[in-house]
Order: structure tokens, then C-alpha cells, then sequence
């Protein structure tokens, strides 16, 4: 038996109505926490492995994973998750906003205009800039929390990093890597959410109808989580090293680059590529099936045509 997602929402016309702005609000916000919840242990590797200079303290994935739960405990993979959790809500509801700020906004002066992937793919890098503001300060605190191993923790949670980077540098110091966060941001999002309607499109074909099983849609957030980080995992590296670094010793994220190339090559620029490529899957494709979900439930309690 097959457990489907019915996608009901449609114009008599027969074409496929877009989610509007509150439900993607909400929806997106739903489908953030599922994200946060079932890929921040995958995170927590990737950023330790990115932020490893000159002598590696860990040999590779599997090294870190166990050096970590062997020395500070299976919970220390959740270190940090308070700041993004608690951020994760407007974060991710103000992509999904975004997101569908960018398709109306390409059905402005054609209501009935078929959406393509392409078009999906522009509307998401509209959610990327939309949520760059908010991401940036949260992956600053969880960044500076997660890097901290054994011994005397300098933090002792995001609201003292907090105090103590305003204390250091001010409203720039909490901000800092917002650049390099949109340049990851913005193209990456798009192709996240082109790939999730191309595959979603791919799956509409073979069945024959708009419904899209539980599993399909998993597959479809896997597949667009991947999309995702093809784009993102070099800035992603850039901004974990320039958002970890001690005051002064960068004078932009771009200072990063050089510097990374020359003592690492372009394998540098991939670090943590094995523990985000295991995050990206579980973790994407949660956050879709939630948002399919919560838009679903909204869609039974309110028609269609209340918004």
C-alpha cells in the first residue's frame, strides 16, 4: 500500500496552484526544525573537520565521529543546535517566503504561466537572499560553539557568544561572513529548490498524476539537499574558517582563499565533503517531507481559495 501526498491544490482550470505566502511561511518553518533535528549531528562533524589547520586531529569522517563521542559524549554531536533550533524557524520560513515571493513575482503578468524548474530555481535564489540576514549571526554563534573540543570551553552557550563577540567587535563582529553567507546562500538555494521541482516533475510523469508517494517525496528532498551543497560546500569552507578566526586575522572572507590554497590546494576547499554529502540526505529530505506535510494539513483545515 502506498501512502500518497496528495497535491489537491489546484485551479478549476486544472493548473497547479503555488502555496502562498503564509503558508509557505509556516510550512518552511515546520520543515526547518525537521532539518536542524535530523542533520545537526552530520554538522557538527563537517565543521569540526573544516576547521582542522596545519597538524589534522582527526584522520577522516569516521575518525571524528568517534574521537568525538569517545571524549565528550554522544551529545557533543548536538552541540550548538540551541542557536540554529531556536533560528531555524524564521530562517528557514523566510526561504520558503522567499521562495514564494520569487514565483509570484514571475506570474505577476501571466497568472496561469507554467512554473519550470528554471523559474523554481530563480524564485529560490530569491530565498536565499531573503534569509542570508538571519542566517549569518546564528551560523557565526553555532560555529564558534562547535569548534570548541576538550578543555576549558571559552562559551558557555550561544547567548554568552553573544555577549562576548559584541563585547570584542560590536554589532560587525556578530555579523561578520554575512557576504560570504549570501554568495553560498542565494545559488545554492536555487539549485535546491529547481532539483526538488525537477525530480518532483520526473515522479509526476511516471506516475501519471500530481501525487507524489511519501518516498518520492523524500527522494526529491535528498536529491535537492545534494543540488545544494554541489554549489555551496566551497563557500561553506570559506565561511567556517572566516567566521572561526580569531579578530584581525582576516581582513575579508576572500582573504580566506588565497591563503587556503596555498597551504591545502583545492582539496581544502572541500573539507567535511563526506559528513555534508550524510547530512545533506536525512536532513533535506525531512525538511521537505515536512513542509509537504504542514502545507498539506493547513490545506484541510483552510480550502485552497482562503488564500
Amino acid at each position: 500500500q502506498h501512502y500518497y501526498i496528495t497535491n489537491n491544490l489546484r485551479t478549476r482550470m486544472g493548473n497547479k496552484k503555488e502555496a502562498g505566502g503564509v503558508r509557505s511561511f509556516v510550512g518552511g518553518g515546520f520543515g526547518g526544525v525537521c532539518c536542524v533535528i535530523s542533520g545537526q549531528p552530520f554538522d557538527t562533524i563537517k565543521v569540526r573537520m573544516q576547521n582542522q589547520t596545519g597538524g589534522a586531529l582527526y584522520k577522516g569522517t569516521t575518525d571524528c565521529v568517534v574521537k568525538t563521542v569517545k571524549n565528550e559524549g554522544l551529545f557533543a554531536l548536538y552541540k550548538g543546535m540551541a542557536a540554529p533550533l531556536v533560528g531555524v524557524v524564521p530562517i528557514f520560513a523566510f526561504n520558503f517566503l522567499g521562495y514564494s515571493h520569487g514565483k509570484s513575482l514571475q506570474l505577476m503578468n501571466n497568472p496561469n504561466k507554467h512554473l519550470t524548474p528554471i523559474n523554481h530555481a530563480l524564485a529560490g535564489s530569491l530565498g536565499g537572499l531573503y534569509m542570508t540576514v538571519l542566517i549569518a549571526p546564528g551560523e557565526r554563534i553555532k560555529c564558534l560553539l562547535q569548534i570548541q573540543t576538550t578543555g576549558k570551553a571559552k562559551y558557555s552557550g550561544p547567548m554568552d557568544v553573544i555577549k562576548q563577540t559584541y563585547r570584542e567587535s560590536g554589532m560587525r563582529g556578530i555579523m561578520r561572513g554575512t557576504f560570504i553567507t549570501a554568495f553560498r546562500d542565494m545559488p545554492a538555494s536555487g539549485c535546491y529548490f529547481g532539483t526538488y521541482e525537477a525530480t518532483k516533475c520526473y515522479f509526476r510523469s511516471q506516475n501519471g498524476s500530481d501525487d507524489l508517494t511519501f518516498f518520492q517525496v523524500l527522494l526529491a528532498g535528498g536529491f535537492a539537499g545534494w543540488a545544494n551543497w554541489a554549489w555551496a560546500i566551497p563557500p561553506d569552507v570559506v565561511k567556517t574558517r572566516y567566521q572561526t578566526a580569531p579578530e584581525g586575522k582576516y581582513k575579508r572572507a576572500l582573504s580566506v582563499v588565497p591563503e587556503l590554497y596555498a597551504t591545502e590546494g583545492v582539496r581544502g576547499f572541500f573539507k567535511g565533503l563526506a559528513p555534508i554529502a550524510l547530512r545533506a540526505w536525512p536532513a533535506n529530505a525531512c525538511c521537505m517531507l515536512g513542509y509537504e506535510l504542514a502545507l498539506k494539513a493547513m490545506n484541510a483545515v483552510v480550502p485552497l481559495e482562503e488564500y
